[in-house]
C-alpha cells in the first residue's frame, strides 16, 4: 500500500510532526506487523524521527542546523542560491523506515516522525509505503 500526502509549509525552515497521519495511515491498512517506509521525494527537505515531547527540541535543531549550514556562504556555487537546503537534507536524509507491531508503530515514548523542510514555504509530498509480514 502507498500513500501521498502533501504538506503547505509557511517557512523556509520548519519541522513539522506528520506522527498522526502515518499511524492513522497504519491503523485504516489493516496492517499488523511489518514496516512503513516515509520517503521524501525532494533534495531540499527530508524525514526525521526524534523527540516529540517538547517543542524547543525542533527549535534548537533548526537553530543548529542554521549555525552548521549558513544560508549564504561566500564558496557556494549552486545558482538557485539554496546550498544550505540541500546540506541540510543530506544530513537529515529522505527517509524513515519505523517497524509495525500489533498494528502500531514502533517508536520510542518520546519519537516522532518529522516531515523537515529546509527551502520554504512550498507545496510538499510524501509517501508512506506500508508493507505487511507475509
Amino acid at each position: 500500500m502507498l500513500y501521498t500526502e502533501t504538506i503547505l509549509t509557511s517557512q523556509r525552515d520548519q519541522i513539522h510532526d506528520i506522527t498522526r497521519t502515518v499511524n492513522a495511515h497504519v491503523r485504516t491498512s489493516g496492517v499488523v506487523n511489518g514496516i512503513a517506509v516515509v520517503y521524501c521525494p525532494h533534495t531540499t527537505a527530508g524525514i526525521a524521527i526524534n523527540e516529540n515531547a517538547d517543542p524547543d527540541v525542533k527549535k534548537d535543531v533548526l537553530m543548529r542546523l542554521n549555525e552548521v549550514y549558513p544560508w549564504q556562504h561566500p564558496k557556494d556555487r549552486h545558482n538557485e542560491g539554496n546550498t544550505a537546503a540541500h546540506l541540510k537534507a543530506i544530513t537529515v536524509g529522505s527517509s524513515q523506515t519505523i517497524i509495525i507491531q500489533d498494528g502500531n508503530l514502533l517508536l520510542g515514548m518520546w519519537q516522532g516522525i518529522y516531515f523537515c523542510e529546509f527551502d520554504g514555504p512550498r507545496t510538499r509530498n510524501y509517501h508512506i509505503k506500508l508493507i505487511a509480514n507475509t
